[in-house]
């Protein structure tokens, strides 16, 4: 409720900004003078100066005040805790912030702990305060200085677009750094992993279980890091999604560009792309509770051997999900194709499914296929239908009614629960996430590639 309040106070003072610069640039107006700029770019020019700094001091500010906090408390502990060792101090560190928000209970907690647990709240307290009136205080400052710049010889409308396209910028570059981050993080995390385990145990090895021992002793934990079952699974189950939705999607896309109404293509392109808006835990109640049952029991009833939970089943299932993937983007592409092919066609005397298989289609074929690479990747990275559906057995098999697992489902159970994050177990997910970005980012450069190399231009 107190961040509301101070948001609205900010957006209160930038909406005073924006009213107090039109008003000075209409009073100029009236008073003879000939401005560069419109009135509103002049109140535009006051808001953003209002609002822009103290918005971006809020977001630094909660960011980087837990490290400040964690940095005052440690220089008031009492010197037998912050003697400690760097990855004790941490846990201890943990400790104190769980008892201040009451997540662990007090009872046979030293004093100096429960005491550094009050300190930590009135850090954190002080922390919120002033990170406020900093925020306030850069509001307040920033209307005085663009408030004391108004003048009729100030470019409004230059200065509003140069605010402008630094905010733009800086999205920018929050988005490169966040994609830079997350690939150095892969990447480190995974060579620590390789330093334990050879590359080619986990690239080539056959068995997956990576239950690691804690102690020396400790017996039916040796640990197997063989990544070939996983691989399986998921090309598997991919390949089951793109044989469902490949057909599926670009039926429906031919039928809506060619054959469909308009009116009728209104209404079906936008009910077939709420399918992509479902969450996907729904596609897998759907998949557990429906589908696996009904493949089974067709499976039994041919006389084949079907698992409980089947790649098949799971597949069909992501194949739906990702039908849009397919169908959305071949329309367009469809769509795109000029008039003028399809005319020359039908006048040379071809039918209308003629012109369509051998005109459009070919015409099209390449965004098409940039299409289905892109929703093959979407498949790769798919989790809560194989969790339900596909079961978590890492099996190597080209069986569709057997029952397979994938890259992220392993990922998700690997960095779930109570871990122990510099064992080799934990260690893995980072290097599984790693060949998945990697294949995920080959997949799209293939597309991107198809689509630029092949793609038709016409006058």
């Amino acid at each position: 409720m107190a961040l509301v309040l101070l948001l609205s106070a900010i957006l209160l003072l930038a909406a005073f900004g924006h009213w107090s610069g039109a008003r000075f640039a209409r009073r100029a107006r009236a008073a003879g003078l000939r401005l560069p700029a419109l009135p509103a770019y002049y109140g535009w020019y006051v808001a953003l100066w209002t609002g822009l700094p103290s918005l971006l001091l809020l977001v630094l500010w909660a960011a980087t005040q837990d490290w400040a906090v964690r940095q005052v408390l440690i220089a008031h502990l009492p010197e037998g805790l912050a003697a400690l060792p760097a990855d004790r101090l941490s846990l201890e560190l943990t400790t104190i912030r769980n008892i201040a928000y009451g997540l662990m209970p007090r009872q046979g907690v030293s004093p100096e702990v429960l005491a550094a647990a009050a300190e930590y709240l009135r850090l954190r307290e002080l922390a919120r305060l002033a990170g406020w009136g900093l925020a306030l205080s850069a509001a307040v400052g920033g209307l005085a200085f663009a408030a004391a710049q108004l003048s009729p010889r100030l470019r409004a409308r230059h200065a509003v677009e140069r605010l402008v396209l630094l905010v733009l910028l800086l999205c920018s570059v929050v988005a490169i750094l966040t994609t830079v981050g997350i690939v150095l993080s892969l990447i480190s995390e995974s060579l620590r992993f390789f330093a334990r385990v050879p590359a080619g145990e986990f690239f080539l090895g056959l068995t997956w279980s990576p239950q690691t021992a804690i102690r020396a002793e400790q017996v039916g934990a040796s640990g197997a890091f063989g990544a070939v079952p996983l691989f399986a699974g998921t090309l598997l189950i991919g390949a089951v999604a793109m044989l469902t939705c490949v057909p599926l999607g670009l039926m429906a896309a031919v039928w809506m560009s060619e054959y469909a109404p308009a009116r009728v293509r209104d209404v079906a392109k936008p009910a077939l792309e709420v399918l992509a808006g479902i969450p996907s835990v729904v596609y897998g109640f759907f998949a557990m509770l429906t589908v696996a049952p009904v493949v089974r029991e067709l499976g039994t009833a041919l006389g084949f051997e079907v698992a409980a939970q089947s790649a098949l089943a799971a597949g069909v299932v992501m194949g739906v999900m990702i039908i849009p993937n397919v169908s959305s983007l071949s329309d367009d592409v469809i769509r795109a194709v000029p008039m003028s092919l399809r005319e020359g066609s039908l006048s040379l005397g071809a039918t209308r499914a003629e012109t369509v298989t051998r005109v459009v289609l070919p015409a099209a074929l390449p965004g098409i296929v940039a299409a289905v690479i892109l929703a093959f990747s979407r498949a790769l990275g798919e989790t809560m239908i194989v969790v339900m559906a596909a079961g978590l057995a890492a099996n190597i098999t080209v069986n569709p009614l057997d029952a397979v697992t994938t890259v992220t489902v392993h990922i998700a159970m690997l960095l779930v629960g109570d871990q122990e994050f510099d064992s080799a177990k934990t260690l893995s997910a980072f290097a599984l996430g790693l060949v998945l970005f990697f294949a995920t980012l080959t997949l799209n450069l293939i597309a991107l590639h198809l689509a630029r190399r092949y793609r038709e231009r016409y006058d």
